[in-house]
């Protein structure tokens, strides 16, 4: 069994604990739903955000929203680099599988798709107003 990433990547609609978090849970569920994740095969997960996303930490999405409780988590800052994308969580996930690199399904959603257009996955409200 190898140790494989697995990306995503997602832009948050304010900097308010409650999006954060409702972000970054519609994140995990979406790669959980792609991929077949299970919390036993996770290594570790590692968030970041860029500077504007200070109101909470998007490991609380794991822990508290998909119950990923025995999972290393940490969350770490985005390099603020002008013109970067702004209000984005991004994450990475060391998953223990048989799958090769090629069949793993990355997820970039909302204004994220931005970041990786061949990674995109596009979600239902994605039109809807007031959303990033």
């Amino acid at each position: 069994m190898a140790v494989r990433g697995v990306r995503g990547a997602t832009t948050v609609r304010a900097n308010d604990g409650k999006a954060i978090f409702d972000a970054t849970a519609e994140l995990l569920r979406i790669l959980t739903e792609l991929n077949g994740l299970r919390a036993d095969d996770i290594g570790y997960v590692w968030f970041t955000v860029t500077p504007d996303l200070d109101a909470a930490f998007p490991a609380d999405a794991a822990r508290v929203g998909l119950g990923w409780t025995d999972v290393p988590l940490i969350c770490g800052r985005e390099i603020p680099v002008p013109g970067a994308l702004d209000m984005c969580v991004r994450v990475l996930i060391a998953w223990n599988t048989s799958k090769t690199q090629k069949e793993i399904r990355h997820a970039f959603l909302r204004g994220a798709k931005a970041l990786r257009p061949a990674w995109a996955v596009d979600l239902p409200n994605d039109g809807r107003k007031g959303e990033r």
